[in-house]
């Protein structure tokens, strides 16, 4: 495999000429570079006027390798042929190299180039580019690459520190200019200066060269600040005021991702901190980074997510129950995102806005953060790139545990982290009530590894502030409801009312996200003297069978029985038939005698219109179960009229929407479809696992 290397443009901010005098004392042997033992001149050339000058050298370079290696291959030293052409005219040095040494076995190839800036002539810009092919080392290829390419890296940002060294050993010595090359009739008959003598001017400490095309190129002042050779390309001093610190490798990543997206998206591409967020959340990969990127920008584009801020219009009552919103910054100066989750109605907001507007209004979060860490960067003067959420769980309950709005988050959790790598600087749990580990447990197997290290719980409270967060945020911005001094605008939320919750149609058209709801969910009307009746079969003793249903529709009854005999093949079929259909199915046959044929195992359970109910029932015998929803009348296998009286009058017609699962009883808490079952006050586990007072509750509902 060809390795390749593709530096930034690091620039001189010195004239060519005068960077030129300082690269040439590099030569013939340079003790600011340990590796680089010596150099003779082959060849030398000149132009007749003056103005191309071509010197190719041998340079011996020390090997810095095992001891081993070096006697395998019997070398200490590796010779390079190095060809150097001095453009004086054009102001250019176009350096070529190749390795001497094992040339039939290792191909090393590298280009240079120093030419001017093209915005500020007094400056020299510098690029480098390398290729390594190891076709065969007896055996040690791949140790041969590592060892070369950390040796070729370590000594890459050492080559400009080395120029800025002789240019200022010749500053020392009093050459403060060196003549700029003219034709032989232009020269001075004195041959004095073509420029005036003196300082060349430059420019301050804090200048910078803005190479991002998306970035302004003018200043508050009117004037110019440099700008990048080429728009293509990227500077070393750019990438470390924008994007920060980089290993040569890292560098060379993002220009290579950068090049090819250039090269093959004619339109738009992304900026170099979004670009580089994709590589370190594939460390670096590049081809990982390349497929991980080419799908989010095919995502982008298809969900128009780039204009999302300008097109975007919540609907009013999300601001008033949706608790999050930005809040100044944390002490690293990253904007900081609330969300007052404990206090957020999950259920009420799915079912108001629906899961595609809750998702767009999360990615619009995404982009407005991302806008904001811009603007952070220019402020703060350093790189920002990612931000903080401070998430306050007070109020969490297994209210939020409702099924399809955990599976909404986990998808919104899927599709931020597929297209907004690396933004998340550091989550901030912080009053996390005794349900959190459960919640934690559904959703940390979608979080990518390197975003679950960002998360930190902070408990307690502290003179410092709760649980000492002001280690992380400026006390003067710990919000009012944390203890703190400062006012914070996010909506305290509440519980949305149902009459804004979208009906069964408007969800079917508004194009929601398909979630899992609609993939394994089943949807059922029930009638009166007509209910619906799953079929479940039990292998074994002691297996659990775990509910999650909602009736969208009316008022009805739940029941579960076990059958001595099994339904009709006909039946048992029609309740297996595929997911996501309405149809109505009875299993228990009239000519069935209740407390013989079949036995009521869980008392009746009343369920209201909008309630989501989740439960468990461990099974003493294996055999045949039937779950029953049924409107009124009287109680299958009662043999007796004793409806409740709350339901007598409810409606004709219901609809609920319902998903059963079997597990053996050694996997029921491990389940992600049913660790929250064991909380139901509706079943046999729960009362002998949750505490006293949650076993004595009567209610199953869960908003």
């Amino acid at each position: 495999m060809v390795q390749k290397y593709q530096s930034p443009v690091r620039v001189h901010k010195y004239p060519f000429e005068m960077v030129m005098a300082a690269y040439d004392r590099r030569f013939p042997t340079c003790p600011l570079i340990p590796v680089f033992l010596g150099s003779e001149v082959l060849d030398e050339v000149t132009s007749e006027d003056g103005s191309v000058r071509t010197v190719e050298r041998r340079c011996k370079l020390h090997v810095d390798a095992p001891r081993l290696l070096k006697k395998i291959a019997g070398v200490e030293h590796v010779y390079f042929i190095q060809k150097n052409i001095y453009n004086w005219k054009d102001r250019t040095l176009l350096i070529e190299a190749h390795n001497e040494t094992f040339a039939s076995r290792v191909t090393v190839t590298e280009t240079c180039c120093y030419s001017v800036h093209p915005e500020n002539e007094d400056w020299t810009c510098f690029e480098q580019s390398a290729s390594m092919d190891i076709k065969s080392f007896f055996g040690f290829e791949s140790t041969v690459e590592k060892i070369a390419m950390k040796q070729y890296t370590a000594n890459i940002k050492r080559g400009k520190e080395v120029i800025e060294y002789y240019v200022k050993e010749l500053l020392a010595e009093g050459t403060v200019e060196i003549p700029r090359w003219a034709p032989p009739e232009k020269r001075t008959p004195t041959g004095s200066p073509a420029l005036p003598c003196g300082p060349s001017p430059l420019p301050s400490p804090d200048s910078r060269l803005d190479l991002d095309s998306s970035m302004d190129s003018g200043t508050k002042d009117g004037s110019t600040e440099p700008t990048t050779p080429d728009v293509d390309k990227l500077d070393a001093d750019y990438i470390e005021r924008y994007l920060g610190k980089l290993a040569p490798m890292q560098e060379s990543c993002l220009i290579q991702l950068r090049q090819w997206l250039q090269e093959t998206h004619k339109g738009k591409i992304p900026k170099d901190e979004h670009i580089l967020r994709f590589l370190r959340a594939r460390d670096f990969n590049l081809d990982k980074a390349r497929e991980m990127l080419c799908q989010s920008l095919a995502w982008r584009k298809q969900h128009q997510v780039d204009s999302i801020l300008e097109a975007w219009r919540p609907p009013a009552f999300l601001e008033e129950y949706y608790t999050g919103g930005w809040h100044f910054h944390d002490s690293s100066g990253r904007p900081l995102y609330i969300l007052r989750l404990g206090q957020m109605d999950t259920k009420g907001l799915v079912k108001a806005l629906g899961e595609e507007a809750l998702l767009r209004h999360v990615l619009s979060i995404n982009e407005e953060g991302q806008k904001r860490c811009a603007e952070n960067t220019k402020i703060f003067g350093r790189p920002i790139s990612s931000w903080t959420c401070l998430l306050d769980l007070e109020g969490l309950s297994m209210r939020h545990l409702w099924r399809p709005g955990v599976k909404a988050l986990l998808q919104i959790i899927e599709v931020v982290e597929a297209n907004y790598p690396e933004t998340l600087g550091r989550l901030l749990i912080v009053r996390a009530p005794r349900v959190f580990p459960v919640l934690w447990t559904l959703v940390s197997p979608f979080i990518n590894d390197n975003t679950r290290q960002k998360f930190l719980v902070l408990g307690g409270i502290s003179s410092q502030g709760l649980g000492g967060l002001a280690e992380y945020i400026s006390e003067e911005i710990i919000p009012d409801f944390l203890g703190g001094d400062c006012l914070c605008n996010v909506p305290e939320g509440g519980l949305v009312p149902k009459s804004l919750y979208q009906t069964v149609e408007e969800q079917e058209n508004t194009g929601h996200i398909k979630l899992w709801a609609e993939t394994i969910y089943q949807t059922a009307h029930v009638f009166k003297g007509a209910p619906h009746e799953c079929f479940i079969e039990i292998p074994e003793s002691s297996s659990v069978i775990t509910w999650d249903f909602d009736v969208l529709r009316g008022d009805l009854l739940f029941n579960i029985f076990r059958s001595k005999r099994a339904p009709q093949a006909d039946s048992k079929d029609a309740s297996t038939a595929a997911p996501g259909g309405v149809r109505n199915v009875q299993l228990i046959e009239k000519s069935w005698v209740p407390g013989v044929d079949y036995s009521m195992v869980e008392p009746p359970l009343l369920c209201r219109e909008g309630e989501s109910i989740q439960g468990s029932h461990i099974t003493r015998w294996p055999g045949h179960y039937i779950l029953q929803w049924k409107v009124g009348g009287p109680l299958s296998g009662s043999g007796s009229d004793d409806t409740p009286p709350t339901l007598q009058g409810s409606s004709h017609k219901c609809k609920v929407m319902y998903y059963t699962e079997v597990l053996a009883s050694r996997d029921f808490r491990g389940s992600m479809t049913s660790l929250e079952s064991c909380q139901s006050g509706f079943s046999h586990l729960s009362a002998a696992t949750t505490s006293s007072s949650q076993s004595q509750s009567n209610s199953l509902t869960s908003r």
